[in-house]
């Protein structure tokens, strides 16, 4: 890192701690200082955002702040602000734009890795309970792929499975011997327990994003009955001791109104979580269920609604699919990120289950450089329009020309689905949702319906 970076990454960790004690009359004070330091206003358009936000105790994003100072312990604040916005983004992106540069290949902002295919539940429409607890990947391998990713400046890690705490004691391990990184985890929160809790604060670097799937029914039809009381007492208690957390909702077919409708965002508010991914359903693996896949006016709802309910709410949300338009596009190959399930195979994506590298056979470098991630670096953007970013749920006949011309092979090491079967699931889903994208892209106009301003 350069002396002007050190410096700005110094003084940001400080204005952290300035901030921590009194936020309502310190962020403002703080604000006023850069207005002051920056007279050759070379930062005046973020200057101008944080005015906005700032100077208006009524905009949603302030009120979103102060939860943020209220709600979550200190500590681990100051070392999400660390780890996240210095050491991945400030640090890390450049980094990585530069090591991508000299070797002609993507290199993921993000890691997503499976510690584990074993599972405590057994979903509808889960790819993952078909594995059973066959594979795992040991705390040593899972230490050498971070090190591997540090030595290419990325620094943040998602855990999926599986239910990756299954393996939480080598998930503090890891933590703990990992603390300039920041970690999460996709998980059903059944195994959270206070033990676990006071193991997060302790480490401080470890956020879980708990799945849930609407309100009780809802989450009991996919998950199973009971299961909805149990991620509601994990939510409590993460609540109590001030652990921040955030929520997983897959949206289906059939939980698509309640997922998209404001009384199920003030419940995920009101539970305490500070931050929702939103993915839709996907066919992927043998006991996989098309029907709960989404139709275009459904996806459409949930575009609007995730778009509306940012002016609105104070929670912060991310669409994998329908916020194509600020990634440029797919994210996965390694462009932003790229999944390793619990093989050791090296995927491009949590959703595409085709590899042709090891990490047990190759360095994580040596994987970006082979063929199906040069394959997916060359397609991408797979469409000129962004809402239809997915070569497989969105553009038929391209993630099938991947798989065939780099010669990718299935990872489903129980039942191997050929790539065109699995395209052939989405073909009439991406026909109805083209021209629906389409119309959405195409609109000049700037209302919130449309595309999110600013």
């Amino acid at each position: 890192m350069n002396l002007k970076k050190k410096a700005s990454a110094f003084l940001l960790e400080k204005a952290m701690e300035y901030v921590s004690g009194n936020p309502v009359e310190k962020l403002p004070k703080l604000l006023k200082w850069a207005d002051e330091f920056d007279k050759a206003d070379n930062w005046k358009v973020q200057r101008n955002l944080f005015h906005r936000i700032i100077d208006d105790p009524q905009n949603i994003w302030y009120q979103y702040i102060m939860g943020l100072y209220n709600d979550i312990d200190a500590g681990v604040l100051q070392t999400t602000f660390r780890n996240f916005l210095i050491n991945a983004v400030m640090v890390g992106y450049p980094m990585q734009r530069k090591i991508e540069e000299k070797y002609d290949c993507n290199i993921p902002w993000a890691i997503l890795m499976d510690p584990t295919s074993a599972c405590n539940l057994h979903c509808t429409g889960c790819w993952a309970a078909e594995y059973g607890n066959k594979l795992n990947m040991t705390y040593d391998e899972l230490d050498s792929i971070i090190n591997q990713a540090n030595e290419l400046g990325t620094h943040f890690f998602l855990f999926s499975g599986g239910e990756p705490l299954v393996r939480k004691s080598d998930i503090i391990k890891l933590c703990e011997a990992h603390p300039d990184c920041q970690f999460t985890s996709f998980t059903n929160g059944t195994l959270i327990d206070e033990a676990f809790a006071d193991e997060m604060l302790r480490v401080k670097n470890f956020i879980p994003t708990i799945s849930v799937e609407g309100f009780e029914k809802d989450t009991d039809f996919r998950r199973g009955d009971g299961i909805f009381k149990k991620v509601e007492r994990a939510m409590a208690l993460l609540k109590e001791k001030k652990l921040p957390f955030g929520i997983s909702c897959c949206y289906t077919s059939k939980n698509v109104d309640m997922i998209g409708s404001e009384e199920y965002f003030d419940q995920m508010i009101a539970w305490g979580a500070k931050f929702c991914w939103f993915f839709t359903y996907m066919p992927v693996g043998k006991e996989a269920v098309p029907e709960l896949m989404v139709t275009a006016s459904q996806r459409e709802f949930m575009y609007n609604q995730i778009r509306k309910f940012r002016h609105t709410k104070p929670i912060f949300t991310l669409d994998f699919w329908n916020d194509g338009e600020y990634s440029g596009g797919c994210l996965a190959g390694g462009r932003r990120y790229l999944h390793i399930n619990a093989n050791g195979d090296m995927e491009p994506c949590a959703f595409v289950h085709y590899s042709d590298s090891n990490i047990r056979e190759k360095t994580l470098l040596q994987a970006l450089q082979s063929p199906l991630f040069k394959a997916y670096r060359k397609g991408q953007p797979f469409n000129d329009n962004h809402l239809r970013p997915c070569p497989l749920l969105d553009n038929p006949g391209a993630l099938s020309n991947i798989i065939e011309t780099s010669g990718a092979h299935s990872t489903d090491f129980q039942n191997p689905e050929d790539v065109h079967d699995l395209s052939g699931k989405c073909f009439n889903v991406a026909k109805n949702w083209a021209p629906v994208a389409d119309e959405l892209w195409n609109c000049s106009c700037s209302c919130d319906s449309c595309k999110i301003s600013g």
